[in-house]
This record gives structure tokens, sequence and C-alpha cells, in this order.
């Protein structure tokens, strides 16, 4: 392991959730404290209240500004720059002032990663509707970090960290391959009927190019990268639809001739079997749940969402906010830690990169 500790910034997520008790584990893990320098983005008070509840050992280091030296090694940092004051609303509901304080918090994040004082990003999930409520018309994380980071090419892969078999209340079966699974995203928090109309090559190329760059720095020299079809059987011959032959073949072919070890359009029920037997170490998918399906079925805890495309290093739990779950005590963190890593794992290899 790397002498380097990467600072990173968690952020709360939507206060209605299970955000402040994922982050109440976090922040009284031992592993993690020895991973990274942690601060977490969000609600002071939220946390304290968690950390008792759970009868966790952790103190919280509330700071009013962002600041050298705000790492803290008494306890855990925390800054709350949110521009509402969040503290009374009530748990597993839709909140515009959680949406808000969730759009802070990021932005916040966004800026202390462009401004090279914190390593890399990871964030508790927040709720689109609180976003809608609040008047930020957005999808989702992704699309907030795109914009604010000014990339017009960027895309959220759900990555799958390496190994077999994990025992335990968080059980799942792992890729096989030396570096895990990644799958990208052609299209993202979209209508399934709008996916056909927003297919295009050069779309389908430029995740090919992303997946193949994340992969790189994760230390695979050549990733090999299997591409979905869109339609039943890879459309048949033309039967089903002619994506395949039209748009999403072209692109493979493009990726090739510029030195991808890309291949397909594959069918994905059997593509996503052979790239969890170690055949493949990136997936691109055309839609949103043709890849979260397969990879959340076998490794729901684990998986991890990752922002590609971006300047900074963002990931986060593939998880949502849990509203049915929230305050009843069966919030699992297993997810931020895994996120946590693979932030760790990136933000290292950057740092080698430049020294």
């Amino acid at each position: 392991m790397s002498e380097f500790r990467p600072r990173i910034a968690m952020t709360m997520g939507d206060v209605a959730g299970i955000g402040p008790e994922i982050l109440a584990q976090i922040a009284s893990d031992p592993e993690i404290m020895d991973l990274c320098q942690p601060i977490i983005i969000g609600s002071p008070e939220h946390l304290r209240q968690e950390i008792e509840q759970q009868g966790r050992d952790a103190v919280v280091e509330e700071f009013s500004e962002a600041k050298e030296g705000m790492f803290s090694r008494n306890g855990i940092a925390c800054w709350n720059p949110a521009t509402v004051d969040c503290a009374k609303v009530p748990i597993g509901q839709i909140d515009g002032k959680a949406g808000q304080a969730a759009f802070d918090w990021l932005v916040a994040a966004i800026e202390l990663a462009q401004h090279n004082q914190i390593d890399a990003i990871v964030t508790a999930p927040l709720n689109k509707a609180a976003l809608h409520a609040a008047g930020l018309d957005y999808p989702g994380h992704t699309e907030i970090l795109g914009e604010k980071c000014g990339v017009p090419e960027f895309a959220m892969m759900l990555y799958l960290p390496p190994g077999k078999i994990v025992q335990g209340p968080s059980s799942c079966l792992r890729p096989a391959g030396p570096y895990g699974l990644g799958v990208a995203h052609v299209t993202l928090h979209t209508s399934i009927a709008s996916v056909p109309s927003l297919l295009t090559t050069e779309e389908v190329l430029s995740k090919i190019e992303l997946v193949d760059v994340f992969l790189k720095r994760l230390g695979c020299t050549a990733p090999r990268v299997g591409v979905c079809a869109l339609n039943p059987h890879g459309g048949e011959g033309g039967l089903f639809g002619d994506e395949e032959s039209r748009i999403i073949e072209p692109a493979v072919e493009r990726a090739k001739a510029l030195g991808m070890d890309a291949r397909g359009p594959f069918p994905t029920d059997t593509l996503m079997y052979r790239a969890v037997q170690g055949e493949f170490d990136g997936i691109v998918a055309m839609y949103h749940d043709q890849g979260h399906i397969a990879l959340k079925l076998i490794g729901f805890q684990q998986a991890v969402n990752v922002t590609l495309g971006l300047p900074i290093i963002r990931t986060s739990p593939s998880h949502g906010t849990g509203f049915d779950i929230v305050g009843q005590g069966k919030a699992d963190a297993t997810g931020m830690k895994e996120a946590i890593k693979v932030a760790v794992k990136l933000a290292q290899h950057r740092q080698e990169q430049t020294e």
C-alpha cells in the first residue's frame, strides 16, 4: 500500500435518507481512517446524532470553512457549506431543503477538488425528486458533476472490484478477472423509449474510450472491452432492429483502429456472463438497466459508481437513499466503504503518475 493517504471528501447526500447513518459508521471505522484523510461535507448535527444513536466512538470536529489543516486526526472533520437549514427535515420524505443541501455539499466538494484541496470525492446518495423540489433540474449526481466540471463527454460506470465469493451479510459473486469489472453506459437517466434515438456511433466510441482509460488507471495495461447489443439476440441479423450494424459495430471497428481491444456487439445476456467469468475487463452497455441489473444482481453492496471523463475523481455506493429503511438500524455502509477504497486507489494512481 502506498504511503500516500489521499484527502477524501465524503458528501452526506440527502439527510432524509441513510446518508447520515452510513457516514456515522464510516466515521468510526479505523480501516478508513488509515486509508485516507477524510472530511465529511454535510450536517454535523445529523452526523453527531447518528454517532450517538449508534453508540459509536467518534468525535466530530466541525469546521466553519474549508481551509488547510481541516483533516482532523483527533476525530472526523465535518464542514457544512449548505445555503439552507436542513436540521428539521423529516426522515424518509422528499424535501426541497434536503435536495438543496445535498446539491450545495456536492458543489462545494467539486470546488475543493478543482482547487486541489482534496484528492477525491465520495458521495452518499441524493434523491432526484428532492432536487426537483428545490428547483434544481438535474437527473442526478453524474449530470451535476459533468456540468460543474465543464466536460462534454462523461459517463457513469458501475464497477465491481475483483475477487471470488465474499462471505457474510453482503455476500456476492465478484468478477474472476484480476482488475474487476466495469460497466459504463452510453445513455443514462432517460426513458427506455428514447434510447434508440440517442445512440450514435460517436457516443458508443466515446464510452469505449472512457472505459479503456479507466481500466488502465487501475493497472490494466491492455483492457478487454465487450460492447453490448441493443436488441435481443444482437438484433438477429436485422429482424429485431438494425442498431447493431448501423451504429454499434462501426464504433467497435473505430475503437479497434485506434488500438483498443474492443469486441462486439454481443447479446447482453451472454456477454455479462462471459465478463464475470473473466473474459472481459470492461463492458459498454447501451442503457442504464442493461448494465445495472447484471452487476447489482451479483454484487449489490460491493458495486461502486465511478464517474468517467472528469478531471476529478468521484465514486459512490450503488444503492439509493433508502427512504424505506432509514432510522431502522438497517443501513449498511459496505457500499460506501468500497467506494472509498476505489477512490483511494484512483487517487494513489494519479499521485504516482505525477511523481
